[in-house]
């Protein structure tokens, strides 16, 4: 055990991004694929979005409303951050769920409801008048800069 740890390590610092043991999930081979396709296909020219008095950066993981800085869990800045990718876009509760919790969690859409209220708390003027995250009823949510 002690030398496949040490083989792990030494492959993860000769600039390997991941690293999968046999026996694996299949579950958890696509979760890193996905991963992967997210990193691979960032655009940094996309890092900093700027709507009304928002701020997110995606390449620093963070978030400013007015100009302070806001704090958010690792969950709901992932929430977030897949609505931001996704602007304009209506994102289902199943794909949300899917890529922030896992496949196991497609149908816990009570979690959703959650953070999606504690996001709109943080980023929202009126979180029951949203600006940035609306709901399509019986669908998923769009993240929407302007109106």
């Amino acid at each position: 055990v002690q030398n496949n740890e040490e083989n792990i390590m030494q492959t993860l610092d000769n600039k390997t991004n991941d690293y999968l043991i046999k026996p694996f999930r299949t579950g958890e081979l696509l979760a890193r694929i996905r991963t992967a396709l997210r990193i691979s296909s960032f655009d940094t020219d996309n890092t900093l979005i700027e709507c009304k008095n928002l701020q997110i950066n995606l390449l620093t993981r963070s978030v400013k409303k007015n100009n302070e800085l806001i704090k958010f869990t690792a969950t709901e800045y992932n929430l977030l951050a897949v609505l931001v990718k996704n602007e304009g876009k209506v994102l289902t509760h199943q794909y949300l769920l899917r890529e922030i919790w896992g496949p196991g969690y497609i149908n816990q859409s009570q979690y959703l409801r959650v953070y999606i209220a504690q996001l709109r708390k943080k980023i929202e003027n009126d979180p029951n008048q949203p600006e940035f995250i609306k709901t399509e009823s019986r669908v998923g949510y769009r993240f929407l800069m302007k109106e």
